[in-house]
């Protein structure tokens, strides 16, 4: 699981891509991203996103999101990215989907 403590914007993505590539390691294949401290995201944060949902997709790992605010899903509806992520109000729920 891989949690933000803070919006994921552009001044944060390069962390937060590193810190995901080493979650990604020994996730067996499934992880979760937390957003319940990430209110809003910026288009740097939407494409750091989708580029590592591809990443993962490549490897035949999968990404789901968790606790996305009202803002953040109302920025993936309105980029018409919501179809590319699942994303579910917690992260318990989230993990509980890979079962």
């Amino acid at each position: 699981m891989l949690r933000p403590e803070s919006p994921l914007l552009q001044d944060d993505v390069a962390a937060f891509i590193s810190r995901a590539a080493e979650v990604a390691g020994p996730a067996m294949g499934r992880i979760v991203i937390d957003l319940t401290n990430a209110p809003y995201i910026d288009s740097a944060g939407l494409e750091a996103l989708l580029d590592l949902s591809d990443l993962l997709e490549a490897r035949g790992q999968t990404l789901r999101l968790a606790g996305a605010s009202g803002t953040v899903r109302e920025v993936l509806e309105l980029t018409g990215l919501h179809a590319h992520f699942e994303y579910f109000a917690d992260t318990n729920t989230a993990v509980r989907s890979f079962l």
